[in-house]
């Protein structure tokens, strides 16, 4: 039986589809410089009415993997405001968020599989193993954000293709992160 790290499955991860929104995120501001639209039609725009607008989603994306890396490595989870408001700000948030995963080891992460993890989410409790955590509750969540954003972008007339959300890695042999 073949293993994988939980750090190979969460680290590299975080940082590929983070760079990733990057990439796409700048093809927004690019497409409004080009479209003489106000980036801020794009940073403040939503799929539905009762949905996050793209600054919130790349907001929750970037806190799911800074709470992700801390909590499997046991480490305090850093507080950041949520007041971007502009392309560069986001830019530089998801900068920030990758310096900050980069920060963890596979000493800190391999074995966090069991780790209890309890978290404050929509007022309650969240119980999980670290297992489950990252592949029930971490992953999914960051690639939901993340696939917003590229879909807020894509609603809004941006031309992003499925390619730019998988970024080089989808090639096969290119670095993941």
């Amino acid at each position: 039986m073949m293993t994988i790290s939980m750090y190979e499955t969460s680290i590299p991860v975080f940082v590929r589809v983070l760079r990733n929104m990057s990439d796409v995120l700048a093809k927004g501001a690019a497409d409004a410089a080009t479209r003489k639209i106000d980036e801020s039609v794009f940073v403040n725009a939503r799929l539905a009415p009762d949905m996050y607008t793209l600054a919130r989603q790349v907001q929750i994306a970037t806190d799911i993997v800074k709470g992700g890396a801390a909590r499997l490595a046991g480490a305090e989870v850093p507080r950041w405001e949520d007041n971007e408001a502009t392309f560069a700000e986001l830019q530089a948030r998801i900068a920030k968020a990758v310096d900050f995963v980069q920060g963890f080891g596979a000493a800190q992460i391999d074995g966090s599989e069991e780790r209890d993890i309890t978290f404050r989410l929509a007022g309650q409790d969240a119980h999980f193993k670290g297992l489950r955590y990252l592949l029930d509750f971490v992953l999914p969540n960051l690639y939901f954000h993340a696939t917003t954003t590229y879909a807020i972008l894509r609603h809004n007339g941006v031309e992003v293709g499925k390619m730019d959300f998988l970024g080089a890695a989808a090639l096969g042999d290119a670095p993941a992160a």
